[in-house]
């Protein structure tokens, strides 16, 4: 009987270490759980973290979006510019005759384009005089002229902004 007793024994001992192994699974599984939860929490709030409310309502921003559209639909400015005559880059000696109306977003900027006088003409000079017929005699060109213009010009101001700028005689001899 002894014998057969410790098969007993042994048979209660794989038993317990069986129960002792799942013991130590199911807890093993509940510590991982929440450390994955509480890794999760911890995630959120750090992504919460640094987080600021805005400084503006969408009432400001409303009230701005509408004061700026009023500005931008003030009727534009136009000041026309004295005719340009100047000489062509390169053989055989050509000439340029332009005229042309500069519209600006409001009369401050007309002002300072006024007040400037000599240098805004002296930046469409040097414009026109680096420009080679072959420049002006496509479509292209004078588009890309108009953008020069308006992109030195915009540069020489410090209040105003130029919005366009309109040919009204141009010719190349």
């Amino acid at each position: 009987m002894s014998s057969e007793s410790k098969k007993a024994d042994g048979s209660e001992g794989g038993e317990k270490s069986k129960k002792n192994i799942k013991k130590i699974l199911s807890l093993l599984f509940i510590v991982v759980n929440f450390a994955a939860v509480g890794g999760g929490a911890y995630l959120a709030y750090a992504g919460t973290l640094g987080h600021e409310t805005p400084l503006t309502s969408d009432g400001d921003l409303k009230k701005q979006f509408d004061r700026l559209r009023q500005e931008l639909e003030e009727p534009a400015v136009f000041y026309s510019m004295e005719p340009y005559n100047t000489n062509l880059e390169g053989l055989p000696r050509r000439f340029v005759r332009v005229e042309m109306s500069v519209e600006m977003y409001d009369k401050e900027g007309f002002e300072e384009l006024v007040i400037l006088g000599g240098e805004s003409r002296d930046v469409i000079t040097r414009i026109l005089n680096g420009k080679k017929f072959e420049d002006l005699e496509t479509v292209q060109g004078k588009l890309q002229l108009k953008n020069e213009v308006v992109t030195h010009l915009n540069d020489a101001l410090k209040r105003g902004v130029v919005k366009n700028v309109y040919f009204t005689k141009f010719q190349v001899q």
